[in-house]
């Protein structure tokens, strides 16, 4: 039985738009932690690749290994050296971000200028 309160309008739907949002906020919470989580991973790949270009300059300038470490560490990364040809120093390194392993490559000219 529908009854009818002031005005005329149904009871019927009450607690109709309650039960909507009770359903969906979880749905709406797990989108903005995906999104966010998606953000951090993209800032520690920008941060990563910042921190192998920085430690590439140090290592092609003739820097100590300490001094390349610590340029990789400012991004909670671990990386090497590696010498190409044409006068090449490359930094590959590693860094954890949530579920996933970040990579990244910088190079520069041996000398450092």
């Amino acid at each position: 039985m529908i009854s009818r309160g002031l005005g005329g309008r149904r009871f019927a739907d009450r607690g109709a738009v309650t039960a909507e949002f009770a359903v969906s906020l979880p749905a709406i919470v797990v989108v903005i932690m995906l999104a966010a989580g998606a953000l951090n991973v993209c800032a520690r790949q920008v941060r990563l690749q910042d921190a192998t270009a920085d430690a590439a300059r140090l290592a092609a300038r003739g820097e100590s290994t300490q001094r390349i470490d610590a340029a990789l560490s400012a991004a909670a990364a671990t990386g090497g050296v590696d010498h190409r040809g044409d006068g090449l120093v490359c930094v590959n390194a590693t860094a954890p971000a949530l579920f996933i392993e970040l990579t990244a490559t910088g190079c520069a000219l041996e000398g450092g200028w």
